[in-house]
């Protein structure tokens, strides 16, 4: 195998294995470990359920590190499709990987006041579960402006159109991210504006397209890598530039 094929072998692997870390580090915290937190309005001055909420929130933490890692690992061959969308990608991944960041930090908080106040006989518990509730609904917003909203713009219309361009990977599987982009787009839009509700039948719907084309492009990864053909392509097209580039400057 060729040196720029085994490079870019390496690196479908590691990002397919990112993009499954991503799935194994996300889906736990939301529908299972932070579910105390999040649907118990007087978490705050209950009993609490704090061991699970720290799990959640640690595996949050390496879902950032596995977000920010797709990015820099596939940014060397994204560059050479379009390196402007290339650099959305990494700030559009960056940007989700803050607000995700915040949410945790407002899960986070919620247990430490809890804590704090646990055994108090002067506490407010209703200024509490207020507070408690604002924290919850900032993380419920961090929530679907990052996964929501950010992630149409980056892993789907950003990314779907790089894959496809370049042809890296069959070109109908990146059309479902070009597809599975606006609808997720769309869906934020619409939980704005108070036309879907993010629970519902609908809302949850508009998700599907976006969760099978990373979980997809991560499968294949893994298991086929790159297209050869489309390798060599982007190689010869980046040496035919550097060599062009090499002539000028010697004139």
């Amino acid at each position: 195998m060729h040196p720029t094929q085994q490079t870019a072998r390496t690196i479908a692997l590691v990002t397919g294995v990112l993009f499954i870390i991503t799935y194994i580090t996300s889906i736990p915290p939301v529908l299972f470990l932070y579910g105390p937190v999040l649907n118990d309005p007087r978490y705050i001055v209950g009993a609490g359920a704090d061991n699970g909420v720290s799990l959640g929130a640690f595996l949050e933490l390496l879902l950032i590190v596995a977000n920010i890692g797709t990015t820099v690992v596939l940014f060397p061959i994204l560059k050479r499709v379009n390196e402007i969308f290339a650099l959305g990608y990494v700030t559009a991944r960056v940007v989700e990987s803050v607000f995700i960041a915040v949410g945790i930090l407002s899960l986070l908080a919620v247990v430490t006041l809890r804590q704090d106040v646990a055994g108090a006989a002067n506490a407010d518990a209703s200024s509490l579960v207020a507070v408690g509730k604002s924290l919850v609904a900032l993380h419920d917003w961090t929530f679907l402006l990052g996964p929501g909203f950010v992630v149409g713009i980056g892993n789907g219309l950003l990314l779907g159109y790089l894959m496809y361009k370049s042809a890296l990977v069959p070109q109908r599987m990146a059309m479902l991210g070009l597809i599975a982009g606006p609808v997720l787009l769309a869906r934020f839009v619409g939980i704005l504006f108070g036309v879907v509700e993010p629970g519902s039948v609908v809302g949850s719907l508009m998700v599907v397209p976006e969760f099978i084309w990373e979980l997809a492009l991560g499968i294949w990864l893994i298991v086929k890598g790159f297209n050869p053909a489309a390798v060599a392509a982007r190689s010869e097209r980046t040496g035919t530039k550097d060599l062009a580039s090499a002539a000028s400057s010697a004139a």
